[in-house]
């Protein structure tokens, strides 16, 4: 009982209002960085080094408030922008805003109703929305690549075309990273390489802290296609490459076990390595597993077929020149294709030209997709350190935000998608009318950003202001647009989040023991 944590209560309306202050700081600091007018934010880090930045997600990750119960709202806030931007890359500052504002007019509401009934209104509303948001959207296309990505520069054109011209020199299906410059230049740089779709197995990988991503330098490469149970089946390998100091990437199906114990020895240094979940079962696993074979130069390991995994030839082993493993994708890094893999993608080219079926031509294109895929790397350089964060954020969102645009299409940007949803869906019920008068939000702040009134009536759809000029226009087609998946992505998650806090009413907390006053 002497261990035991006393905690303190909160119900009701004081837990409600407790909650909602912490949502209303947060959100005041976010809010501030959206739009083209939108404000840096310049913030503490944890050694108390000043940190410039126009990134919602780096601000909302600095704010820890005093207050348990307002923190906790805080943190639950921080949730909507974290899902938003795991799923498209960029948006957190839109989701934080969209999920304070949904509580701001559930609260305004909520004596009139029970939160069931406007949870179930807000989702209903929701899929309006994202129905509406769809059938506007516009496929990607010419010089919308280097509009998108100036827009998420911040509007910085210089640092938008070399995105763009990132994008295009892998002809918009390959991989767009971003790493600091070793000459302080900003520049693009092509290698050969692949993205494979299984991400982290275990966060002890983790490498780069910034990034939370597990990266191998010149790694062997082991691909086992079958389980391992046991650490003593790959002792042999794991013996050479610590004998020789080499880090080592498994590709394979690791039992928990035998993954948390190679997690714990690279904790202690006595390893470099990861491992990444092997292809999907199914009839495409064979081929992915030969495609990743011919990538790396490895030999594949089956025990189901013969193979002794206590017997494998340190020449089974493949190579590659870097991997990054992120929470859901491996970047695989070579030195450059052999002549074997350029005669495979000719050979699935040669395919794709002819009558297929709807499943083998996706079939077909996500192999050539992976061998025929090209990595530009955008090298960020600045004069001093403060400069480079400030720009690596930028451009992280920019990239983030040109491959979601990509991948789905772009909406009228400027908060314009969503207000001219809000004027295009009738509501049925509290709920929905809830969230129909809360996506107007995002619009809104852009003008307040921007130091104009938000007296102008929109009455043309698709149609906004350009809050550098001041003037109306059409935002397509002036570049103000914002990708469908980002738009999406925030929406879905600020409402997730604010049902969830709509239907709390007790809060528990630990009571914190001020040390100074003993």
């Amino acid at each position: 009982m002497s261990n035991a944590i006393v905690k303190n209560l909160n119900f009701g309306s004081d837990a409600k209002d407790k909650v909602f202050a912490g949502i209303t700081k947060l959100t005041q600091a976010v809010s501030s960085t959206l739009g083209a007018s939108g404000k840096c934010v310049l913030l503490e880090d944890s050694q108390g080094y000043p940190v410039i930045t126009k990134d919602g997600v780096t601000v909302a990750n600095s704010v820890i408030l005093l207050d348990p119960v307002e923190n906790m709202g805080a943190t639950l806030l921080k949730e909507a922008a974290r899902k938003t931007v795991q799923q498209a890359g960029d948006g957190t500052t839109t989701a934080t805003l969209l999920a304070y504002a949904i509580l701001q007019e559930a609260y305004k509401v909520s004596d009139k109703t029970n939160s069931r009934v406007l949870k179930n209104g807000i989702n209903s509303a929701v899929e309006k929305v994202i129905k509406y948001l769809e059938k506007i959207s516009v496929s990607v296309k010419g010089e919308m690549i280097d509009q998108i990505a100036t827009i998420s520069t911040n509007n910085d054109p210089v640092l938008g075309k070399l995105i763009a011209d990132a994008f295009r020199a892998v002809d918009l299906t390959g991989v767009v990273m971003m790493e600091p410059s070793d000459i302080g230049k900003t520049e693009i740089k092509i290698i050969e390489g692949a993205e494979y779709d299984k991400g982290l197995t275990n966060r002890h990988f983790i490498t780069n802290a910034e990034n939370q991503t597990a990266e191998l330098e010149n790694p062997l490469v082991l691909l086992i296609d079958s389980k391992v149970d046991s650490i003593r089946q790959i002792q042999t390998v794991l013996e050479y490459v610590i004998k020789n100091n080499k880090p080592l990437l498994i590709i394979g199906d690791v039992e928990k076990g035998v993954l948390s114990a190679l997690a714990m020895n690279k904790i202690k240094g006595n390893i470099k390595i990861n491992v990444i979940n092997a292809p999907t079962h199914g009839v495409n696993r064979k081929q992915v597993f030969d495609d990743l074979a011919l990538l790396t130069g490895a030999t594949i390991i089956n025990e189901d077929l013969g193979d002794d995994l206590d017997l494998i030839k340190i020449e089974y082993l493949g190579s590659c020149s870097k991997t990054i493993t992120d929470s859901s994708n491996t970047v695989i890094q070579i030195k450059e294709n052999s002549e074997e893999i350029e005669k495979v993608i000719k050979d699935i080219k040669d395919k794709l030209s002819k009558k297929n079926t709807a499943a083998n031509t996706v079939k077909l294109e996500k192999r050539l997709a992976m061998l025929a895929a090209k990595i530009a790397i955008v090298k960020i350089g600045a004069s001093s350190d403060i400069e480079l964060k400030e720009k690596q954020d930028r451009v992280e969102d920019a990239i983030c935000a040109t491959k979601a645009a990509i991948k789905e299409g772009i909406v009228p940007g400027g908060g314009i998608a969503l207000l001219n949803a809000a004027s295009n869906i009738d509501h049925k019920d509290l709920g929905e009318e809830v969230l129909l008068k809360a996506i107007h939000a995002p619009y809104g702040t852009i003008l307040e950003n921007a130091g104009i009134k938000n007296d102008i009536p929109i009455v043309v759809e698709g149609h906004g202001i350009d809050v550098v000029t001041g003037n109306m226009v059409k935002m397509i087609d002036n570049g103000i647009i914002d990708p469908l998946l980002v738009t999406k992505s925030a929406l879905q998650n600020a409402a997730s989040v604010a049902t969830t806090i709509l239907s709390t009413d007790c809060v528990i907390n630990n009571i914190r023991v001020d040390e100074s006053s003993r």
